[in-house]
């Protein structure tokens, strides 16, 4: 082991004296020297220039007086500008709400109705509301009526008055509600915040309306 130790230790001498020799040290520092990334310059951005309107000339002598024609793309103004589309806005100042009185009159006093027209015909006592009269003009009926006694699909539904006067409104199957023309009969018989309606199917499309109205109510 002395003998393999010696010998090793006699390597490294002969090794580094020839590493010293070489300069290896002083080679090394100026590889790394010359492999050091350089920082590259800031690109320059290309401008584009500008553009130039394309002009036609007149040759003719006839035209050449004449103003000459440029080609240059033109927006209208109106195409620019993002369309803004304004609803009018219904005046809703005039409403006129029900108390809860006459509210409860109009009610009690179609229901005493709708007895007493009997069980030949189904019905249904409706309050109005603003919805039905001054806003959407909307009519929803009951679900229960609705799914027993009227159409599965869309269809027109007849309105009779108490003077025999016909309305047709549009039924809504799925909606279970009159659209289309029960506007027109609203507005046409005047209805109110209040009131309330006792309706009797007479036929399967056609409906018998009593109107009960909250103007009625007398406080004393």
């Amino acid at each position: 082991m002395a003998d393999y130790e010696e010998v090793r230790r006699k390597k490294l001498e002969e090794n580094k004296k020839r590493l010293e020799q070489l300069n290896l040290g002083h080679l090394s520092a100026a590889l790394r020297a010359s492999t050091t990334p350089k920082s590259s310059p800031a690109k320059q951005v290309k401008r584009k220039a500008p553009q130039e309107e394309f002009v036609v000339a007149r040759r003719s002598t006839r035209i050449a007086n004449l103003p000459e024609q440029t080609y240059k793309e033109v927006f209208p103004e109106a195409l620019l500008l993002p369309r803004r589309v304004f609803k009018q806005r219904r005046d809703l100042s005039g409403r006129v709400y029900a108390s809860d009185e006459a509210r409860e009159y109009a009610q009690t006093k179609a229901e005493e109705l709708e007895s007493s027209l009997g069980a030949k015909f189904p019905s249904f006592v409706k309050p109005m509301l603003q919805s039905h009269t001054t806003g959407g003009f909307w009519l929803g009926l009951p679900t229960q009526f609705s799914n027993k006694y009227l159409p599965k699909r869309d269809t027109i539904i007849t309105l009779i008055d108490e003077d025999d006067n016909e309305s047709e409104t549009n039924y809504l199957a799925q909606k279970r509600g009159l659209s289309a023309g029960w506007r027109g009969f609203s507005i046409a018989h005047e209805l109110v915040d209040g009131d309330a309606l006792v309706f009797e199917l007479v036929q399967p499309t056609v409906f018998k309306v009593y109107i009960i109205r909250a103007s009625g109510y007398s406080s004393g």
